[in-house]
């Protein structure tokens, strides 16, 4: 069935791996016209399969963008304690451009959050819900730098050393947003918006419920391993990433304004890029949140098994 529908999707668009270990570039596909029954269908199954999609040149009004988005699952609100009553929600960025539209300097606490982005991560493992996909959406881009970079965890558990693999499989891993937060910048990890939620706690490995492939599940918000103290901890996860984020798993997106990446948090970390700092950099952001369908009883770690 995979293989037909694959199949089908190859027929109506043009596909382009982005590298040989995962990743398809999208061509022939306005995400203007997709909707619940047209497209959608397609563009799920292909990110099932090849865990990113990067679709050029397109024009993607914001309402359509949340629209997409929904496609996955609920949205991912993290300011939705904050919101007044009646405040709609507004579609989160990345970027160091300031209220006033000038850009922030190096050291301030927006940019030394945007650093934190450099670390490799899988968005929202801190939440209680975490996500399932990432649609990124270029406005304004720098004249050099500032690229994405994607890491497939799924390519790289499937190739991974016994040994490596034995250390961690089967065990919990437990998450903090300040954590990562603090490798950066002991004043950041301090700001309220970073201990808004307990520690998480995961399985270390993601199965795929439509093609059962696995996949780790880390990310630099990860702080203790399930039978190890956290300075083996961190010593294991460092060791993980590293062999994840070899030059065979990594894809590394140079925007342009109206490219469009999304990407399957199950099976994917990410990474932002340094740019000029005093150059404008804006892409638009929306989560999505996992869905029981989507898998998050295999990874959901119950007390008998922490």
């Amino acid at each position: 069935m995979r293989i037909e529908t694959e199949a089908r999707a190859v027929a109506k668009f043009d596909l382009k791996p982005l590298i040989p270990a995962f990743g398809m570039e999208v061509r022939g596909l306005d995400l203007m016209d997709v909707s619940a029954d047209t497209l959608f269908p397609d563009i799920r199954a292909l990110f099932e399969e090849h865990s990113a999609l990067l679709f050029r040149g397109q024009d993607l009004a914001p309402e359509k963008h949340l629209e997409l988005a929904q496609l996955f699952g609920p949205i991912e609100d993290r300011q939705a304690d904050e919101r007044k009553p009646g405040e709609a929600f507004t579609i989160p960025e990345v970027s160091n451009v300031t209220e006033d539209g000038t850009t922030a300097g190096e050291m301030d606490l927006k940019t030394l959050n945007l650093k934190s982005n450099f670390l490799w991560h899988a968005d929202s493992t801190f939440l209680p819900v975490p996500a399932l996909s990432n649609i990124l959406v270029a406005r304004i881009v720098p004249t050099e730098g500032g690229a994405t970079e994607l890491a497939s965890t799924r390519a790289a558990w499937a190739e991974m050393p016994e040994e490596l693999k034995a250390r961690i499989k089967g065990r919990g891993i437990w998450h903090r947003y300040s954590h990562s937060r603090k490798k950066i910048s002991e004043e950041l990890a301090k700001l309220p918006m970073f201990a808004k939620w307990p520690d998480q706690h995961w399985a270390s490995v993601w199965p795929n419920p439509v093609n059962r492939r696995e996949a780790l599940y880390i990310a630099s918000h990860a702080f203790q391993v399930d039978g190890y103290d956290e300075s083996e901890s961190e010593t294991l996860l460092a060791e993980l990433t590293e062999f994840c984020t070899q030059p065979r798993y990594v894809y590394s997106h140079r925007w342009e304004v109206g490219d469009v990446l999304l990407w399957d948090q199950r099976a994917v970390m990410h990474r932002g890029t340094p740019w000029p700092y005093d150059q404008p950099r804006k892409l638009s952001s929306i989560c999505s949140s996992a869905r029981e369908s989507d898998g998050l009883a295999a990874i959901r770690m119950t007390p008998e098994l922490a």
